[in-house]
């Protein structure tokens, strides 16, 4: 989960990078948008990273209870 949350941030820091350094005036308008859809994106994937995460734990806690019973 650590590392999830490692490449998110670190694709968020790139975004920025990228995003001022092809500042110019005439596209802080693009950027800006370009810049909202990129850390929307990254946001998603890690929430869909930790669901993932933790429906896998869940999972695995139901099994071994499963067999804790059995």
């Amino acid at each position: 989960m650590k590392n999830t949350f490692k490449f998110g941030f670190l694709g968020l820091a790139l975004a920025l990078a990228v995003a001022a350094c092809n500042n110019t005036a005439s596209e802080n308008a693009e950027t800006a948008d370009s810049l909202t859809n990129e850390i929307e994106s990254q946001v998603g994937a890690a929430t869909d990273s930790i669901d993932s995460i933790g429906g896998a734990a869940i999972d695995s806690l139901d099994s071994l209870s499963a067999d804790s019973l059995n």
